[in-house]
């Protein structure tokens, strides 16, 4: 692995295919509260022998060593995050952290009625919430929990208290919702909201599902194109979605297509794992262990020669055309 000098506070988060990195998915947790048949279609099952999550101070090292090497943008996953009950307090360390610009949050919404001003003043700049379906029952069919409308008060609650954004998620899927499409679009017509589709992506346990339910997003996106649609340049801490917009709306559409030519060309973002492994690619893998240099605040420069190390070991493209997810056997093992 390489390393940098032990005294080199200014080394960027560069990998050898000179792609910087300043976008981190810190994940919180593995736990959730919904059953996502795409995801975890049994519920969380809980491994007594493992280790526990990262604590408050940990994270906290984490992002202070990521902001110093170049980091501009944090985004807080799961499982659900908001699961943990020291969720604020984290929020709160990760917001007051110097050179972090945007404080994002990716949630399944159930709590968002309730909490979502609290999330906003505690430093919560943007938040994505996961809406597989705009029908109740599609909904509850897909998550195995019967909380849509709970999830939708919580999205008009966001606008309520300030949010001038809000991007949904929604896993395309065959036989599911690819069938809801106009009614998305329907949606967003008068709402400021980026409705982003995700393409089914293939994990370790869900070989058969993804056989059977992938659609292609090249689909979406001609349709889109078709209509009027108009690509949207890329912002620098921006996630992999293509974007686009159309004058008769108010909202985006936008596309993850992870099974795209030259997808991995503008990555930007690095995964820590709600156990303390650094993951250079959703699909990868095992990770690189961070906890033994999380215990303590003045360990943060070897903290920061173990990432520069070991993003040069970062492939330039994943291997999904080969059917190659990795070690990942589901997707809330790293925060999706």
């Amino acid at each position: 692995m390489q390393s940098i000098p032990i005294r080199n506070l200014s080394a960027r988060l560069v990998d050898p295919f000179q792609r910087e990195y300043y976008y981190l998915r810190m994940s919180i947790t593995d736990v959730c509260n919904f059953r996502c048949n795409y995801c975890l279609p049994n519920g969380y099952q809980p491994n007594p022998e493992r280790d526990k999550f990262l604590h408050l101070d940990e994270i906290r090292r984490v992002i202070q060593a990521f902001a110093a090497m170049g980091t501009e943008k944090v985004r807080i996953t799961g499982g659900e995050p908001t699961l943990r009950k020291d969720f604020i307090e984290i929020v709160e360390n990760i917001a007051n952290i110097e050179n972090i610009h945007t404080l994002a949050l990716t949630t399944n919404g159930y709590r968002m009625a309730k909490d979502v001003e609290v999330w906003r003043k505690a430093g919560i700049t943007s938040i994505n919430v996961s809406v597989d379906s705009l029908d109740p029952r599609q909904f509850y069919r897909i998550t195995g929990e019967d909380k849509f409308d709970d999830v939708m008060r919580g999205i008009d609650r966001a606008f309520e208290v300030g949010y001038q954004k809000i991007k949904i998620n929604s896993v395309l899927m065959k036989d599911f919702n690819d069938r809801e499409f106009e009614q998305f679009l329907a949606w967003i017509k008068h709402r400021p909201i980026q409705m982003r589709f995700i393409e089914l992506m293939q994990t370790g346990e869900m070989d058969y599902f993804f056989q059977k339910h992938h659609i292609s997003g090249q689909i979406l996106m001609d349709k889109l194109l078709r209509q009027g649609w108009q690509l949207q340049p890329k912002g620098r801490t921006d996630g992999p979605a293509k974007v686009f917009s159309h004058p008769d709306y108010q909202g985006e559409i936008g596309l993850i297509m992870p099974y795209e030519k030259n997808f991995c060309v503008s990555c930007n973002r690095l995964r820590v794992s709600a156990k303390g492994k650094l993951h250079l690619c959703l699909f990868g893998e095992e990770g690189v262990d961070l906890r033994e240099l999380l215990q303590s605040d003045n360990q943060q420069l070897l903290l920061q020669a173990r990432l520069f190390g070991a993003l040069q070991g970062k492939r330039e493209h994943h291997l999904l055309h080969q059917g190659d997810s990795g070690v990942r056997a589901n997707l809330a093992s790293i925060g999706g």
